[in-house]
């Protein structure tokens, strides 16, 4: 067998960036105030939305989703293959993702980091997930280095016999590391994080994976920042979307 690249790197960790927005709370208050004061609000967009929890806490309990989509965040992920796919069941968002047709993919794989629960246990629909042995932590890493390390010396064997990338990209395990842009608006974004944060106060608890829901949390502190009062009234009504 060829010798293993000395670029094959290993990571457990997730990273979330925001790259470009346009969305604060006052953008949920021109837009619900549309429909009673038509016209007028042109005269107060942008104005403080400090005066107006009120409105958004309503907006929110009675689950007025529409002024809640007039905004945008992309941000800029890295992650596992596999986090992506789980990414794409939400068909809330703009996706562009790196591709393996047109860039030789890097060899970059995901490990599992020694804080994540390995062992599931419980039935389908009721699983809980428990830290694993010392044993079984040597067994995981062990076995996707080795697999990752193979991988990535077929995929390069290919490359350098002229194998087109769409093709030599075959071999490459969901552990391979990728990026993409994920644009939406603060209303798919609650949606998402409904499902893909798991917080005990929820109305409606869900039980995450633990890589997207390691995503999902940076992502909701980037947009807590930008919107504190929707971020706020989304929690207090128990983490529902509009």
């Amino acid at each position: 067998m060829d010798a293993e690249p000395a670029e094959v790197e290993f990571r457990s960790e997730m990273t979330v960036e925001l790259v470009r927005h346009s969305a604060a709370d006052s953008d949920v208050l021109f837009a619900a105030r549309v429909s009673t004061q038509g016209d007028k609000t042109l005269d107060h967009i942008g104005e403080d939305a400090g005066r107006s929890r009120g409105l958004i806490n309503y907006l929110m309990r009675d689950r007025h989703g529409s002024p809640f989509e007039h905004n945008s965040m992309t941000f800029f992920v890295s992650a596992p293959i596999f986090v992506f796919r789980e990414f794409m069941r939400h068909r809330i968002a703009s996706y562009n993702e790196e591709s393996g047709r047109y860039r030789e993919l890097r060899p970059v794989f995901y490990r599992p980091s020694h804080e994540r629960p390995l062992v599931q246990v419980g039935k389908p629909g009721a699983y809980t997930f428990v830290p694993g042995s010392a044993e079984q932590h040597a067994l995981v890493t062990g076995e996707i280095e080795t697999v990752c390390r193979d991988a990535y010396a077929s995929y390069r064997r290919m490359l350098d016999a002229g194998v087109a990338r769409e093709v030599a990209r075959a071999v490459l395990p969901l552990t391979i590391y990728s990026s993409m842009y994920v644009t939406m608006n603060a209303r798919s974004l609650m949606n998402f994080l409904s499902l893909r944060v798991h917080e005990e106060g929820s109305t409606f608890p869900s039980f995450p994976q633990a890589e997207i829901e390691a995503v999902a949390r940076q992502m909701e502190r980037l947009w807590a920042g930008l919107m504190p009062l929707t971020h706020e009234a989304f929690v207090a009504q128990g983490r529902v979307a509009p």
